[in-house]
């Protein structure tokens, strides 16, 4: 005879003598004896009314409770923090966006782990919020399901689909004369029609396909759109789907990111041209896991996989319409039968991914196209290497008309300073603009240069100079543009001994970043170099700064398991 199942670890809240008082509490929250018996469950969202991409998660949530009070748990409800990037774009408040994903992490670690929940359902909306959700379940290692909330439903202007991502490369645009300010308020009000992420494959869509390859959300879950009913039925499931985990035993978000689960996330970033900071996201949810996953690791991947998918910015379509022909199914299931994605892998559902999506249609041919028909042989996203970056640098290819790029550098210590000077329009085609002392420790917090980029793209010189960064893009940033250049400036990396008019050679379909100094020059220069400083930070950022790892292993501010 089998030895019984351990008890759920929430027993010991609640169970014995000298837990009188703990059984107190919860019946003052309004638990019946029979609800205090059962498992719990922590249900977590990021509701906010502080931007729309976080605004109908507690709504589904509530879904969620219900499928859990369903299959026999007892749900409890509770938030977490998000900040904009869309609201924090372009100013100091950028510093604390990627921040915001470890306060994430930690504080939903902190109160499973303190309640002692035996499961969790976590919902995320804007950027940060889905790889932040992802790491704590890995992190919890408890019976788990993540769902993103959704994007907002594309707008509608003068017969063409618009979305935020517009209204940055139009105020571009009205300093370049190209568009007038009157046309710039029409797309503003038109732009967001609803609730939601942004639609385009910027970061919360990229992220949402990430967290279905590793198999920690349903498959089909991610394209539908936040204010489409069919979300209800999709996060009660997620509750259902829990109880059922914890009854049978698994599998748990570490049976499921392994190095092939993290090689299938990559390719399907690569596959749709998704945002590059699920280059800095996807090492970070391996490290929850104990896996060492690179941004080598991650180049590699991007480097054998073709693109797929026509989405924005790259593209022509939106989250939107590649649900309508349905979902991400379609591009995994084509890249398995090509042999890019690993259909053996687990998912949390109990099937292999595999399984989970072969009924999935058939690529449509325009917002999804089949191997044969790649737009690109190989990924959306490649990583250069080089003197000047020995741990990498991002730049996103899709849609780029030339992969060759070589110019005098301009050099900017911080965001502020060539900001200014794009706005000013004053500075020349043919130009490398180098924004360093970014990174995640200088910045500090790793800032979005989505303003810099969409103005530069605004004023049509998004490929006419080239921008690179120790800092991040937004995943709707497009051009020449090269980030997370490691090791950053403020650990004294090449790009920190780059001086005005210094020649730098991109080529991004060798994959390389060189600067045109020899190594004599450059010790002589490293010999008298001083670290820039910004002053005394306090808070949250001085504790960020102390800890942060750097941007090739995802920028981690703990050792892992």
């Amino acid at each position: 005879m089998s030895d019984p199942a351990p008890p759920h670890r929430s027993r010991e809240t609640v169970d014995g003598l000298d837990r009188a008082a703990h059984r107190a509490f919860l019946r003052a929250t309004g638990l019946s004896d029979a609800q205090i018996a059962q498992p719990f469950i922590g249900v977590v969202t990021t509701q906010a009314e502080t931007m729309p991409c976080t605004m109908g998660l507690g709504a589904q949530a509530q879904h969620a409770k219900r499928g859990i009070s369903v299959a026999g748990g007892t749900p409890f409800e509770f938030t977490t923090i998000a900040v904009s990037d869309g609201l924090s774009m372009n100013h100091a408040g950028m510093r604390f966006s990627l921040v915001s994903r470890e306060i994430i992490a930690d504080s939903v670690e902190a109160v499973a782990s303190g309640h002692l929940y035996d499961g969790l359902v976590a919902f995320g909306g804007c950027d940060k919020t889905l790889p932040g959700m992802m790491m704590a379940l890995v992190r919890c290692n408890l019976p788990s399901v993540f769902l993103y909330g959704g994007s907002t439903l594309p707008g509608w202007l003068d017969g063409r689909d618009v979305s935020a991502l517009d209204v940055y490369e139009g105020v571009g645009g009205v300093m370049a004369g190209t568009m007038s300010e009157a046309d710039l308020a029409r797309l503003e009000l038109a732009c967001l029609p609803t609730i939601g992420a942004c639609p385009g494959q910027f970061t919360a869509n990229t992220m949402a396909m990430v967290g279905e390859a590793l198999g920690l959300s349903p498959a089909g879950s991610g394209m539908v759109p936040a204010v489409y009913a069919a979300r209800g039925p999709i996060a009660e499931r997620a509750g259902r789907l829990v109880l059922e985990i914890l009854r049978r035993g698994g599998p748990l978000p570490r049976d499921l990111v392994t190095r092939a689960s993290l090689a299938n996330a990559c390719a399907l970033v690569a596959a749709t041209g998704g945002s590059t900071n699920a280059a800095l996201h996807i090492p970070a949810i391996a490290h929850e896991a104990g896996v060492r996953f690179t941004l080598a690791d991650v180049a590699e991947v991007f480097h054998r996989t073709p693109v797929i998918a026509s989405l924005r910015p790259g593209g022509r379509f939106h989250a939107k319409d590649l649900h309508d022909i349905g979902g991400c199914p379609v591009i995994m299931k084509e890249l398995i039968l090509g042999g890019f994605m690993d259909g053996s892998c687990p998912t949390v559902t109990g099937r292999t991914l595999g399984e989970e999506v072969a009924d999935a249609p058939s690529p449509d041919g325009q917002i999804v196209v089949r191997i044969e028909d790649a737009l690109s042989p190989t990924g959306g996203v490649v990583v250069l290497r080089g003197n000047l970056c020995p741990d990498g640098a991002l730049l996103k290819v899709a849609g780029l008309k030339r992969l060759v790029f070589e110019g005098p550098a301009r050099v900017f210590d911080g965001e502020e300073a060539c900001a200014e000077i794009v706005r000013r329009r004053a500075y020349r085609e043919g130009e490398v603009l180098v924004i360093r002392n970014e990174g995640p420790r200088g910045g500090p917090g790793m800032r979005e240069m989505l303003g810099v980029t969409a103005l530069i793209y605004g004023q049509g010189m998004g490929e006419k100079v080239a921008l690179l960064t120790d800092g991040r893009f937004s995943g709707a940033t497009r051009g020449m543009c090269i980030g997370y250049a490691g090791p950053e400036a403020a650990l004294g990396g090449p790009l920190a001994l780059v001086r005005d008019g210094d020649m730098i050679r991109i080529d991004a379909a060798a994959e390389t970043i060189t600067l045109a100094v020899d190594e004599a020059e450059l010790a002589a220069r490293r010999a008298s170099w001083m670290p820039f400083t910004r002053g005394r930070l306090g808070g949250v950022l001085e504790k960020y700064a102390a800890q942060v790892g750097p941007a090739y292993l995802g920028a981690v501010t703990h050792s892992g398991v």
